[in-house]
This record gives C-alpha cells, sequence and structure tokens, in this order.
C-alpha cells in the first residue's frame, strides 16, 4: 500500500497517523487523544489548569517525580478521529497556551486499537 501524503504527510504527526493506519487501526473511528504541556512552576499549572478547564477542556494533572528537574504535567483528553489538521491544529493551540503559561508543549499520544488478531492488541503511539 502505498502512503497518501495529503492525509499522511511527512513529518512526525504524518509518520505517527501513516503507522497506526498501517497497523491496522482504524482512524475514522474516534480516539481518546492525550495532548501534554510541562511545568516548572506549580502556580503557573495551577492557572493554566483552571483556564483549559474554563475552556471545557477533560484534563489531569500530575507531578513528575521520576524528571530530572521538578516538573508539572497537565494532559488535556480530546474524544476526536486522528486526522492530520486537527491535530495539527490543536497542537499549534496548546502550543500557545503553554507559551501564555509559562510551559512547554510537550507532544501527544494516544491508545490504538488493532483488531488483526483474533485476540485483541493494544498499541500506544506517542509523539
Amino acid at each position: 500500500m502505498s502512503r497518501d501524503y495529503q492525509k499522511f504527510p511527512d513529518d512526525e504527526n504524518g509518520n505517527v497517523l501513516w503507522q497506526m493506519f498501517q497497523d491496522g487501526d482504524d482512524l475514522t473511528e474516534a480516539h481518546e487523544i492525550e495532548f501534554s504541556i510541562a511545568f516548572n512552576d506549580e502556580a503557573q499549572v495551577d492557572r493554566c489548569a483552571l483556564h483549559l478547564l474554563k475552556e471545557e477542556q477533560k484534563i489531569s494533572l500530575f507531578q513528575d517525580e521520576e524528571s530530572d528537574t521538578l516538573e508539572w504535567i497537565i494532559t488535556i483528553y480530546v474524544y476526536m478521529e486522528p486526522e492530520y489538521e486537527d491535530i495539527v491544529d490543536l497542537e499549534q493551540w496548546f502550543t500557545k497556551i503553554a507559551s501564555e503559561f509559562g510551559g512547554v508543549y510537550d507532544g501527544w499520544g494516544c491508545m490504538a486499537y488493532v483488531y488483526d488478531d483474533p485476540e485483541e492488541e493494544e498499541q500506544a503511539y506517542n509523539n
């Protein structure tokens, strides 16, 4: 099968989506995609989390104790079909929000459900 570069451009997002597609993941089905923003300051992460909640985003917040620096992570959960343009748009929006609150956008990931086998398989994809 040849890659459609309109649907799966040659960059990190396109490569992850292409890999998901090749692995048999149905990209026409909605997935819960997790976007992450990292912070070094607890007050800033709290302000950003409140802002995202006011924007009606589903989030979680935790302190990453395994990080070299004291780091707080906000994960934003978006239930959507994993389409390239939508992911890029959300990345740009979350990057802008991260910058406004002194954080850094840290990528996205999602669980992919592949049913090629009689046994159900579950894989994680991260960008």
